[in-house]
Order: structure tokens, then sequence, then C-alpha cells
């Protein structure tokens, strides 16, 4: 694909046009109440770290987001187990009192339905660290969501997270795109997203039942879904993988 990446710092005139990109995200995942907070605010508080990729035709193929954070400050020092959640919240708690980051973190690559399988995501991947060098940083984490974990639900993350192909690099497509940019497995974030809802709006994101207790099994999601009727309530805690990019 002829395809030109630029962030929305450069293009503001394209931000409804990536807002309004399609995308194949599970519908549950967009319920969780910490990127409901922040997500959207990547575009419009930090449009630098905002890119995304237009084709020949300057149609929006896809974006990449990420946020700038400060690693090493007091009390942190190390990747947080709540992953996704975390790196979000501390992002912007640093961007309101004006705490210098040093560190990038690399929040989501999102294909278009009819642009997946070109190799977008290791473009994507490779220009958020790019759009990091150029800023001064030296390393960049992710927690990555791997791509195929969803099919094997049951699975213990760490076990999965860690297998590799006879030629060493993991067996997971999204981890293997990182492996391949130079990024390797940090620590796992066991309890990286947290959706928590009532059974009712389970039953509407997902389209099953939710009218047994215990570990259900929902598309899309890389850990099944813990509902407890008598409570009214289901909670997914997705674990993902921290990788790190050392520029």
């Amino acid at each position: 694909m002829d395809i030109k990446v630029s962030s929305l710092a450069e293009r503001p005139d394209r931000l409804p046009a990536v807002f309004d990109m399609p995308d194949t995200w599970p519908e549950f995942v967009t319920h969780d109440l910490v990127g409901a907070t922040h997500y959207g605010r990547i575009p419009t508080e930090l449009p630098e770290y905002a890119l995304f990729a237009e084709d020949g035709d300057g149609r929006v193929v896809a974006h990449a987001y990420s946020v700038p954070f400060a690693l090493h400050a007091p009390g942190r020092g190390t990747l947080p187990a709540r992953g996704w959640d975390q790196v979000l919240a501390w992002a912007f708690a640093d961007l309101r009192h004006g705490t210098c980051p040093d560190t990038v973190s690399a929040i989501s690559v999102t294909i278009a339905p009819h642009a997946q399988g070109r190799g977008l995501s290791a473009v994507l991947l490779s220009a958020i660290r790019d759009n990091a060098r150029e800023r001064g940083f030296r390393e960049v984490v992710a927690p990555v969501r791997p791509s195929a974990k969803h099919r094997e639900p049951r699975t213990p993350i760490a076990e999965y997270a860690h297998r590799v192909r006879p030629d060493g690099l993991p067996e997971d497509p999204w981890l293997r795109v990182h492996a391949r940019a130079g990024a390797t497995i940090d620590s796992i974030a066991p309890a990286s997203m947290t959706v928590g809802g009532s059974l009712e709006e389970w039953r509407r994101w997902t389209g099953l039942p939710f009218d047994r207790p215990g570990d259900i099994e929902v598309p899309g999601a890389l850990v099944p879904v813990r509902c407890e009727p008598e409570r009214g309530y289901a909670v997914y805690v997705e674990p993902n993988v921290w990788m790190w990019h050392p520029l």
C-alpha cells in the first residue's frame, strides 16, 4: 500500500476521519472505565502522540496512539501489573501535574478492517518508535494484547507469552511484530484492563446468556469472564505482556 503517516499535531483537520475509522475491537473492551475516561483524550491533549496512516486515496486506514509518562518517578520504576489502565492513569496525571516524562508507552495500534493483513501494524509500531526517538526518548514500552491469545483463553498468559517458534521468535503474531522491531518481554501485566458490568450489560455486549456462575468464554476475550449471577455482575480482568523497546 502507498502509505503516509502523520500526527494529529501536524494534521488536526484529520481528527474526524481518525475518530470515524472502523475497527474490530470486541464491544466489551470499550467499556473499560479507565480507557473510556482517558483513551479519547490522546488525540486532543497529546496530538503529537496520535499517529495515523492514509492510503493513496487519502483514506485513514490505521492509527496508533502512545503516551509519554514518568516511569522512573519516585514510587514507580517498574512496569505496573495493572498495565494498560495504570500507564494511561500515570500519563494523564503527569500531564496534569507538569511531571517531566522519561518513557513513551504504546497504547494501541488499530487497523481498519479492509486494510488488515498488509503489514500496517509493523509500519505503525515503527512510527511510534520513530516518533519517541525524535522527541528525545530512549525507550518505548507496550502493554501488548497478544493477537491470538483469545483462541486459548484458559492457557496461562505467562506460558503463552513465552512460546517461541523454531526460529526463536514468539509464536503469537503481535508479540512477534514487536520482537522483530527489537523488543523483548519485560514482564506480565496480569490485570492490565478490568471491565466490570451487570449481567444485562454483558448480555448486551456479547449476546451470551450469562446465566450460570463461573468462568464464561467470550469471543475476543483473552481469558474467561467471571460470572456471579447471585451478585448480579460479571468481571473481565485482561492480562497483557509488557514489551520493552530500547531506542
